[in-house]
């Protein structure tokens, strides 16, 4: 991607940096006060900035703006007017307050052609090395991104994994709480599982999961949520869902397993049912959730000793 240029300074340096600029200028703002260039930089996307080094706003500037833009990546390249050169220890300190690059302008009218093309070309070369920079930091964000999807998620159902379901799980009963919403939680497990691996083997099994995780999804809601908790059992987070509404819910998952068998490669059908533990999310509950998801599993517990291929639900 191409990232964003964007401009601090006053009206003339902002005039003279887009004359020597090679690239495109997406954004400038022409101020000194640090307040207004943070909330500026706060609400763009601009990712490259050049700055001018003026006394009002090189010091402790690009300290100031990566610090208060933490989850961005923001390349500081500090530029002298000919009229306000730094001295060797204010170019230091420019460097020690987390600017990039420093750079000082000659006059075009006092100096060589040949002077001006170099630091124009040293300026170009700043912000080539600026573009690789944010380049990079955006394709390890995308990288990192790819990485906790596969870390959240489970490799057969595609489904989010248990550590993904605990994530998620403390984050609606914060929502719940917060908005005053119900939500409940069901436990599926897949009755006599492991005859079937023990039948027709592991491939077997994996298929007869991946086709009941694709049921179980088109029989739910927009605003709920499946996960594969572990081996044949999947939880199911209900949103703004009291106990009688997520009954029906899950009468409605088990309905749509059981009513219909599963067709598989060499014309093999297996009947399949499914046992289910559901409960709703109390007021002493704890923020993690690990009381909800105890309780039910505690009636799924039930509804296997009670026969399996039936719902339990209970507060």
């Amino acid at each position: 991607m191409n990232a964003e240029i964007g401009l601090i300074g006053g009206n003339d340096f902002i005039a003279t940096v887009t004359q020597r600029c090679q690239l495109p200028i997406h954004r400038a703002i022409a101020s000194y006060q640090k307040t207004e260039i943070l909330s500026w930089v706060h609400n763009h996307e601009t990712a490259i900035l050049i700055i001018e080094a003026s006394s009002l706003i090189s010091q402790g500037l690009c300290q100031d703006i990566k610090a208060s833009n933490p989850l961005r990546y923001l390349y500081c390249i500090v530029v002298a007017q000919p009229q306000h050169p730094l001295s060797l220890t204010e170019e230091a300190e420019m460097i020690e307050q987390s600017a990039d690059a420093y750079l000082r302008f000659s006059s075009p009218t006092a100096t060589p052609t040949e002077q001006i093309l170099l630091e124009n070309r040293l300026f170009s070369a700043y912000l080539q090395a600026g573009m690789r920079q944010v380049n990079q930091f955006y394709q390890l964000q995308h990288t990192n991104d790819i990485l906790s999807t596969i870390a959240l998620s489970d490799s057969l159902t595609g489904l989010g994994n248990r550590r993904a379901l605990e994530w998620e799980l403390s984050r609606q009963i914060q929502l719940s709480r917060h908005q005053q919403q119900p939500v409940s939680l069901i436990i599926i497990d897949v009755d006599y599982f492991k005859s079937v691996n023990d039948t027709h083997g592991h491939l077997i099994g994996d298929r007869i999961l991946q086709l009941l995780t694709i049921r179980l999804q088109n029989s739910l809601r927009v605003q709920d949520t499946l996960f594969r908790y572990g081996g044949e059992e999947f939880i199911v987070l209900l949103r703004q869902s009291d106990l009688t509404q997520a009954e029906a819910i899950g009468q409605h998952l088990r309905r749509s397993i059981c009513e219909t068998p599963f067709t598989l490669n060499r014309g093999l059908t297996l009947s399949i049912t499914i046992s289910l533990g559901l409960t709703q999310l109390q007021d002493t509950d704890d923020p993690q959730g690990q009381n909800i998801l105890q309780r039910a599993d505690d009636n799924l517990f039930k509804a296997k000793n009670a026969g399996r291929n039936r719902l339990v639900s209970s507060i």
